[in-house]
This record gives structure tokens, sequence and C-alpha cells, in this order.
């Protein structure tokens, strides 16, 4: 029998690059090393760019203005002094002062360039203590980069965009927060459309959401200079990660005077939003002092959302900021789904006031950080019947003010990394589609999948918005709230381990006590 020969499928250049960049990682930990690489990315596409411009002005005749900053900024390329050009940054790679070199070149670009005021790390090379040849090898490494390589591809983005997930990944439960996965974001820009207005994101991480609305509009023909963008992000190196990953991509951006808290420092306190996209902290603690925030603008009409969780803080902070047509999509735990008290009050007076348009349940394992199930939620300033155009594309909107759209996807989505899930194209395709049919004409409920409520039935359920009291399942118990099942068999896990613990120790007091010394 002839031998079958397997093709070896080759890897794409932003995997080749991350093992090369990784396997130089030595003890920096992933959460440190990230801001590392980034930067290092960041000024090597900035000095192919600046270096693409000053070529050009020299082809035309114009070498006068060669070293003058409105030449480049104009074309939105940032301004490079000779100490901050990759060329010369190479070119002193083995040199022991390596990292102060880095991060002299990082400060001067930022101090050139407003724009990247607050986006670049400041003597992080030379706190960090790098070791100089793996710093060198690094260099050579993204000196490989051709960041020019094909003009009609994101080849930039697609490099970032992966070095992003990966960070996320290896930082892992409790650490990767500053990553909303790619194909949650898709799913948020496909369904709320963020085509033409002003988008907001108040717990924006390394700025996803903005750079898949971009993403959307070059996708139907639009123009990115019709949308305008207002994000804000607590933590301070996050939110270089995002001024730097919306630079990267050309993408202008109001991220506010720096990295702070939404609640206590709004940043954007007079902004009305046509998209927010969203994936703030889930079930956060003490997010306001007990007599703080009592009368903020931000909850009039409603209950104070209660100290002990800011889910609610945040669903308010959106509808806030909402326009009169504006539409949300964001991400929460599956507990404020349900429940009573405050969320129970500030719950019915969504739904009362036609607010609420959707609820997705998602599959567990789509987050790095956490393996419990959250909810997508889609929030419709209007939800009467209106026109509207995307691309080619025009819809005549169905008044539908007395219904809410619930949809389960848990048995949705695919394998990533080994344990994790996305959503496929198919997925996706199919969840936007079947919204948007609802949103014209009333849709065929589907047992295990979708169910479009009156406002009637969720009065007659206590205003419960968990998906499982309305849609219709014939082969599983939805009964079951399987993240307190989760919740209970962890702690019943715990407890065996506990009495294994103990059994072990009396064991071995049995052996000592008959003379012998035994190790377990």
């Amino acid at each position: 029998m002839a031998k079958t020969t397997k093709i070896k499928k080759e890897k794409p250049f932003e995997a080749l690059l991350w093992d090369t960049a990784i396997a130089l990682r030595g003890n920096v930990e992933p959460s440190e090393y990230k801001h590392i690489v980034l930067s290092l990315i960041f000024l090597k596409v900035t000095s192919d760019k600046f270096e693409l411009k000053r070529a050009k002005l020299i082809e035309e005749g114009q070498e006068q203005y060669i070293e003058r900053p409105e030449f480049y900024q104009m074309d939105n390329i940032f301004f490079l002094e000779e100490i901050s050009r990759w060329n010369y940054i190479i070119g002193k790679a083995k040199q022991k002062e390596i990292a102060i070199i880095i991060d002299t070149a990082l400060h001067t670009i930022e101090k050139n360039n407003p724009v990247l005021r607050g986006a670049l790390p400041d003597n992080y090379f030379s706190r960090l203590e790098l070791d100089e040849s793996k710093l060198a090898s690094l260099l050579d490494t993204i000196n490989g980069f051709d960041t020019q390589k094909d003009s009609s591809l994101d080849v930039v983005g697609k490099v970032y965009e992966y070095f992003l997930s990966k960070f996320a990944l290896a930082e892992g439960k409790g650490k990767g927060e500053f990553y909303t996965p790619k194909s949650i974001v898709n799913l948020i820009a496909e369904m709320i459309e963020p085509y033409r207005g002003l988008i907001y994101d108040p717990a924006c991480g390394t700025g996803g959401m903005f750079v898949q609305s971009i993403k959307f509009i070059e996708a139907h023909q639009g123009n990115k200079m019709d949308v305008s963008i207002y994000g804000q992000e607590y933590t301070s190196t996050t939110y270089k990660l995002a001024k730097m990953n919306l630079a990267i991509r050309g993408i202008s951006a109001n991220m506010g005077l720096k990295a702070t808290d939404t609640f206590s420092d709004d940043q954007h306190k007079d902004l009305k939003a046509d998209f927010v996209m969203a994936n703030p902290p889930f079930n956060q603690k003490d997010w306001r002092k007990e007599n703080e925030l009592l009368d903020d603008p931000r909850w009039k009409g409603y209950d104070v959302p209660p100290k002990s969780n800011a889910n609610y803080a945040w669903i308010l902070n959106i509808v806030s900021k909402l326009s009169a047509n504006g539409i949300a999509g964001f991400i929460l735990a599956n507990g404020a789904l349900s429940g009573g008290g405050e969320e129970y009050k500030i719950r019915k007076s969504l739904i009362e006031n036609n607010l609420v348009e959707a609820i997705l349940v998602l599959p567990q394992n789509m987050f790095y950080t956490t393996n419990i199930s959250v909810t997508l939620w889609i929030l419709n300033k209007n939800k009467k019947a209106i026109t509207r155009t995307i691309g080619s594309t025009t819809r005549q909107y169905r008044h539908r003010e007395e219904e809410i759209l619930f949809m389960d996807l848990r048995q949705m989505g695919e394998p990533f990394e080994k344990k994790f899930i996305q959503f496929s194209t198919d997925d996706i395709q199919k969840i936007v589609s079947t919204y948007h049919q609802w949103q014209v004409a009333p849709i065929e409920n589907v047992p295990e999948f979708c169910y479009s409520a009156s406002i009637e039935e969720i009065r007659k359920k206590e205003y419960s918005l968990v998906p499982s009291k309305y849609i219709e399942f014939i082969n599983r118990d939805e009964q079951i709230d399987f993240d307190v099942k989760m919740a209970t068999l962890q702690v019943e896990i715990s407890q065996l381990l506990r009495e294994e613990e103990q059994s072990k120790q009396d064991l071995l007091t049995v052996f000592k006590e008959l003379g012998y010394e035994i190790k377990l």
C-alpha cells in the first residue's frame, strides 16, 4: 500500500511571531510581558509608517518638510525623532543601555504626539530589569515583522489582536479581564449594528468593542469618519493598551483624560450615545461607599443600585448614556436576570419602561477569566416602528414595545484553545438573523432556542428575565440553575477533600503511635 503523505498545515505569521516572542519571556510574568511585547510592536509599526511617509515626502521633492511633525500628523502618522525610530533602536539592540533607550523612545513619542498622552509605558523596560540578551533577541524577532506586507489586509491589527487574546489566555482566571473574546464582540456588533453615530464603552478594556465597530462599518461599505468613539477604563495599564490598540489602527477616540473609575469619576457626564457596547466587571463588590452616589443623576427615576453588587449600576449608567434612539449590547453575569431587593425594582422599571429588547444566555467557558454562563443584554430606547439603513440594507422595524426576545445559546459554539468555547461564523449568522427577523416581523418560537415573550407574561413571572422560564425545553431539564448547582458541587467537593485530608492525618497518627514514621 502506498504511503499517504500528511500535509503539514503552516502556522499563520502571527502564531509564529507569538511562539518566538513567548520563548524569550524568561521569568517575566505574562501580565508584565504583554506590555513589553505590545510596546515594541507599537514602536515597529509607528516607525514603519513614519519612514514610509518620510520617503514619500523626499520623493515628492519636499525634503525640507521631513522634520516637520505637522506633515505627518495630517495623515494620522506619528512624528518620530531619530531616537524614537526603529532603525535607531535596532542599531543599539546589543548595548547594555537598551532598556533605557527604549523607554526614552516611548517617552519622546508621547511628548511629540499629544493624542498619545498617557498611552505609552513609562520607564517600564528599565524598571523590569530584563535580561539584556533576551530583550535583544525579542527586538530581532519583531524586526522581522513586515508591517507593510499587504496593505489590503489588516496585518498589524491581526497581530495585535492575536497577541492580546493570547496574553489574556496566558494570564487566565482572575487576571485577563482586559480582553473580551472576539466572537462575543463580533456578535454584539452584528446585533446592534454601530454604523453611524456616537459609540460608548464605560469599561472599555483594550478597546476591542471599538475595533470591531470599525470593522463592522468597513464590512458594510460605511465610513469610519461617521462615528465618534468615547470610552473609559479604570486600570492604568489597560488604559494604555487601549490607546495603543486604537492608535496602531488609526482609530481616533476620546478615552477621557486619565484611567479612572466610571462611577466615582465619570469622564463623559453629558454624553448621549447612539450605541453602547460593554463587558463590565461581573458582580463587582463594594463599588461605592455606604452613603456615596445616592443622588447620582444616572439613577434618576430608578432605585439606587445596591453597593453589594454593581451589575445594576452598570445597567443604569448605560441607560443614562443612551440617546433617544440609542441601543446597547452588554454582558452581565446571570445573577442579574432575577433576584429581589433594589435589583428587582430596577429590573421591573426597565421592563415597564420598554427598554429591554432581548436577553441571550451564552455558553459556559467563553471567557478566559471565569467558566460561568453569562448573559448578553440588548436595551433599546426606541422599540417603536422606525426605518434604519445599514449599507445597502434598509429595514422597517415593527412596534415591539410589548415584547422581549429570549434566546438560549448554551448548546451553540465550537471548541477553542482546547478548554474554551467560541461562536462560529454560522452561529453568529443564525443568532443575528433571528434577532433582526424578530425586529421586523413576528417569528415562530423555537423550542430550546428562542421565545418572544409579552410583557404580560413577564409580569406573571415576577419580572424574571431568565430565558428558561419562557423558552420551551423538550430534551433538557432547565429547571436547574446550573450556576447554583456548580457552586453546590464545589462546596461538596471541598468537603470531601477536607475529609480525605483528615483521614490521612488520622492514619498517620495511628502509625506514629505504633512507632512507625510514614510520609504520604
